[in-house]
């Protein structure tokens, strides 16, 4: 049986339209210099209110990637 480690690290993305997209745009930003990307896990959802409307969504993720040595 064949072994794997690997790495997880936190990334917060935005998006002015969803938390969907946020964490969309936070995965396809780190796929381009992140390889072998596995789990994306949402651990936190927030809003950006300005003048009681709201103008923008945040997603953070805990993001897994294969380590390789």
């Amino acid at each position: 049986m064949e072994t794997s480690t690997y790495k997880i690290i936190e990334l917060v993305g935005t998006s002015p339209n969803s938390w969907e997209d946020a964490a969309k745009n936070a995965v396809d930003t780190a796929s381009k210099s992140l390889k072998d990307l596995r789990i994306a896990e949402i651990t936190k959802l927030d809003l950006t209110i300005e003048d009681g409307k709201v103008v923008g969504y945040r997603t953070r993720i805990n993001v897994s990637f294969k380590y390789h040595l």
